[in-house]
């Protein structure tokens, strides 16, 4: 019997221990570093969305603003009150208007820039202070809304409050840039200015208006709790915000040691030199006041593109970083325990292996000294080798006729599942048609043979409410009779109109003519539904075919359910124009309403469909989807609840080479 060079079991056991050790060290370094690189790379992430939210709060803050003082510029008696310089009666409604709007400052200048009244300080005014918020409007005639600071100067004819705000110690932190000041005298503030125009459209004057945000907390605040919801880390808010003067911290709700608001504490110089020298956004890791935070800095700039400031968000590193260590520890232990239980594995392992293997080393060496029973095919001087060539064939047999009948069952289902849905598609579309068949024939049915009773009922009961005028309890029960079988005979006829189908008659026709005169019909009951309807209608577009009729039929109702769908009153929004492919006309109903719930966007061309109670048939859009459909155009509906509906009407223009005349009568729609 030969003996193996070099023996099975010490083999495995050699490569077991070399994959194991490698294995391991080589995946406990690699993880370890990319779990803390993928911990500290999503929290950059995340304060860099943060910052993106922040800036958002702080546009929408900007806006507002802006939004009020256009308003309030508008305002007739702000024009009255400049032409008949009545300044007492002026200064009294805008001192109302900063209350109620909640606004630091507010004033208005002549058309040279010189202040009229200030509500903010009444006894301040006549004066021209360099303001390039003001200049612009005045330049431009266009509302306008920026960041500025504000001079200790301006500041003074303000009031001496603003003063006092703007006035905050400088605190030097670690590494931030040395100073040759101690204490910061100017303000920053979220200013708006709008032009006043007279009743000849002439400029005579400017408002503008504004927020302080030297120890204004409301909107760092607010980005904290939109952003961070006030989560906490070992009694430490996780998530801060901060807008800068310069460097300085002019409102915040980054806390010092001693729990107060960190107003004053400056920036590190590296942070300054890339945001405010060189306008490059910053995110990373920061040493802020006492602890390190994961950190996004951004420029803000006033109306002439300078940087006067930076906005901050930033949270704690504490957490990662304890995550960090927590999932390396996790990791580091769980690599140990593997090694040790591997190591344990692979004894077990080859002592299991290397037994039979002997035993089979044995049998061959009888076939090899005679016994022609056993036949085996030696490649390799070890057992494993000796083992390998007799089961590869077979495995190898195996294998093939076991792949073969795989890939012919694979086949066979693919098949079977594809003509199972030929079928199921089939099917559904033959009970479709059967269903919508038998609707219309009973539809039909059922409209004549109601149609007469109820016109009968209607008849008499008119007659009945003739001669028994004075009695006021008949007189409700058949005005009560008189309505029902009203609202009877209107299903009937919708019931009429969706079984007959009636081919549409085509004349060439304007869109925009039908639009107009369908709108024309309409004006009482926008009135009474207090809907303003605009209109954006594409000139030129090209005749189309249409059935005139139908198409009005199809207009009303979609113009009808968007006024009810506006309670309140509201914006109906028509537009008409080409479709981006040239091939149809799209016309576009987009109302504000209260919108159609996701559940009943599918149901809403079905007949009987209504979401209106005893009010409506449900065939209105149902006869409409018919008619576009007779049209080979399309109807589609897009809705939000709570703001609104878009349906969109599509018919096709003329195929090319086809001469489109048009009918005069036509026009006339």
């Amino acid at each position: 019997m030969l003996t193996p060079r070099f023996p099975l079991r010490a083999k495995l056991i050699v490569s077991f221990s070399i994959v194991i050790v490698v294995g391991v060290f080589l995946s406990t370094v690699v993880g370890i570093r990319l779990i803390g690189t993928t911990i500290l790379r999503q929290a950059q992430d995340k304060v860099r969305l943060d910052l993106n939210s922040a800036r958002e709060v702080y546009h929408e803050e900007s806006e507002a603003i802006k939004t009020k003082i256009r308003l309030t510029a508008n305002r007739f008696f702000v024009k009255d009150a400049i032409s008949a310089k009545n300044f007492t009666g002026l200064l009294a409604e805008l001192g109302k208007i900063r209350e109620a709007e909640h606004l630091d400052i507010l004033a208005l200048t002549d058309s040279q820039g010189r202040i009229f009244v200030r509500a903010h300080n009444p006894g301040s005014h006549g004066d021209r202070p360099a303001d390039e918020i003001v200049d612009w409007v005045l330049v431009h005639d266009e509302p306008v809304v920026a960041t500025q600071i504000v001079s200790e100067r301006d500041l003074a004819n303000m009031g001496a409050e603003y003063a006092e705000r703007a006035r905050i110690a400088l605190i030097p932190t670690p590494k931030s840039r040395p100073l040759g000041k101690t204490e910061e005298r100017a303000g920053m503030f979220i200013k708006a200015a709008a032009p006043v125009f007279d009743y000849a459209g002439n400029i005579i004057g400017v408002l503008y208006g504004g927020n302080m945000l030297n120890r204004d907390f409301d909107i760092v605040d607010k980005v904290k709790n939109i952003v961070y919801m006030g989560e906490q880390y070992r009694n430490r808010d996780i998530g801060t915000a901060t807008i800068f003067q310069d460097d300085a911290r002019i409102s915040t709700n980054v806390m010092d040691a001693d729990g107060e608001r960190a107003i004053g504490t400056r920036v590190s110089q590296e942070v300054y030199e890339q945001v405010v020298i060189k306008g490059v956004p910053w995110v990373g890791r920061a040493f802020v006041v006492n602890a390190w935070y994961m950190t996004a800095y951004e420029p803000i700039k006033n109306i002439n593109g300078d940087i006067i400031g930076m906005l901050y968000v930033g949270m704690l590193e504490a957490p990662y970083v304890d995550l960090r260590n927590r999932v390396v520890l996790t990791f580091s232990g769980i690599a140990i325990l593997s090694v040790i239980l591997l190591s344990v594995i692979a004894y077990f392992t080859t002592s299991n292996v290397v037994k039979p293997v002997k035993a089979l080393a044995l049998a061959t060496d009888k076939v090899a000294h005679g016994d022609m029973s056993h036949r085996v095919t030696i490649d390799t001087k070890d057992e494993l080798g000796l083992l390998a060539g007799s089961f590869n064939q077979m495995i190898a047999a195996l294998q093939e006729a076991t792949e073969g009948y795989q890939t012919l069952t694979r086949t066979l289902e693919e098949k079977v599942e594809e003509k199972t849905e030929e079928l199921q598609a089939t099917q559904d579309y033959l009970i479709q048609s059967e269903k919508l068949a038998s609707l219309g024939k009973l539809a039909a049915g059922i409209a004549h043979e109601i149609n007469n009773p109820l016109t009968s009922i209607l008849l008499n009961s008119h007659l009945m409410l003739e001669k028994a005028k004075g009695d006021s309890a008949i007189d409700d029960n058949l005005q009560l009779i008189i309505e029902e079988t009203t609202r009877c005979s209107s299903i009937v006829r919708g019931l009429l109109e969706f079984a007959r189908q009636t081919p549409p008659e085509k004349t060439p026709v304007d869109i925009n003519h039908v639009i107009e005169n369908t709108l024309l019909i309409m004006e009482t009951q926008a009135l009474v539904h207090k809907v303003k309807i605009e209109k954006y209608l594409a000139e030129n577009l090209p005749q189309i075919m249409v059935d005139v009729s139908k198409i009005k039929q199809v207009f009303t109702n979609i113009v009808l359910n968007a006024m009810e769908a506006m309670s309140d009153g509201g914006v109906l929004k028509i537009v008409s124009q080409r479709s981006k492919d040239n091939r149809s006309i799209e016309v576009e109903f987009e109302d504000n309403g209260k919108g159609i719930p996701r559940e009943h966007l599918r149901k809403i061309f079905d007949p009987f469909f209504s979401t209106k109670g005893t009010k409506g048939t449900g065939l209105g859009l149902s006869i409409s989807y018919g008619i576009i459909q007779q049209h080979n155009g399309t109807i589609d509906v897009q809705s939000d609840v709570g703001r609104g509906t878009k349906m969109t009407v599509r018919l096709p223009l003329p195929e090319a080479g086809v001469d489109v005349k048009e009918d005069k009568n036509a026009r006339e729609v």
